[in-house]
């Protein structure tokens, strides 16, 4: 089907520049000059495993072997979240902010009250996550779900990007032998088995309500009348 709003871009955009299109149904487009190609693990190299099998990142600045001997200041990087799945429960070694383009929950852990919290996260919602507070996002919808990434000094491959309860546990395990510990890795990895167990019980972190399933049938209408889809 023609759609003259990405014809136009691939014809008016300069020779290096680029624009990246998130769809309202998941998809990602790269579109340069005479040229829109799909984001995705058989068309992009760029893309990563991203924690748990069937996500993927992209770095738009930074490395996935940034570290403290490898600096590349602040990363950037979009997250492709499977349709209805979440990631392993984990902590990371600094903070991170996330901006989802979808509809996503986060579960918290709120150490003050020592309870686990299901934050509801809709288009263009960000949430700024302080660094080694336990938590997973979990995609609502049946597409997958796009999110931007941030955070200072870490890449994926970094030992402390994402800890989960098994490294948390084995981390414990080796400090308790060689007596280093600047972080409780055994409590840590306490309260990681608990959100484990807690979160794929809780209704509000798999599902839509009516409300978002027709806003987001609107948002894939509006997307297209935007492109020109639609005439």
């Amino acid at each position: 089907m023609p759609n003259q709003f990405l014809d136009n871009l691939q014809r008016i955009l300069p020779a290096g520049a680029s624009v990246l299109i998130a769809d309202s149904d998941g998809t990602l487009l790269t579109v340069r000059r005479h040229c829109v190609k799909p984001i995705t693990a058989e068309h992009d190299n760029d893309l990563l495993p991203f924690i748990d099998q069937g996500h993927f990142a992209r770095y738009l600045i930074g490395n996935a072997a940034t570290s403290d001997t490898n600096p590349a200041n602040a990363t950037y990087k979009l997250g492709i979240v499977a349709a209805h799945r979440g990631f392993t429960p984990h902590a990371h070694g600094t903070e991170h902010f996330v901006f989802s383009t979808g509809y996503a929950s986060c579960g918290l852990y709120d150490a003050e009250r020592d309870a686990i919290v299901t934050v509801p996260l809709k288009p263009g919602m960000m949430l700024h996550i302080p660094a080694m507070m336990p938590h997973t996002f979990n995609n609502r919808a049946g597409t997958p779900l796009l999110l931007l990434i941030a955070n200072t000094g870490m890449g994926l491959d970094h030992e402390d990007y994402a800890i989960t309860a098994a490294q948390a546990e084995a981390r414990a395990h080796h400090d308790h032998h060689h007596h280093e510990q600047t972080v409780d890795f055994a409590q840590l990895a306490t309260v990681l088995r608990r959100m484990e167990q807690a979160l794929p019980q809780m209704h509000a972190h798999r599902q839509l309500n009516w409300r978002e399933r027709i806003a987001m049938r609107l948002r894939w209408l509006a997307s297209r009348l935007e492109r020109g889809v639609i005439e």
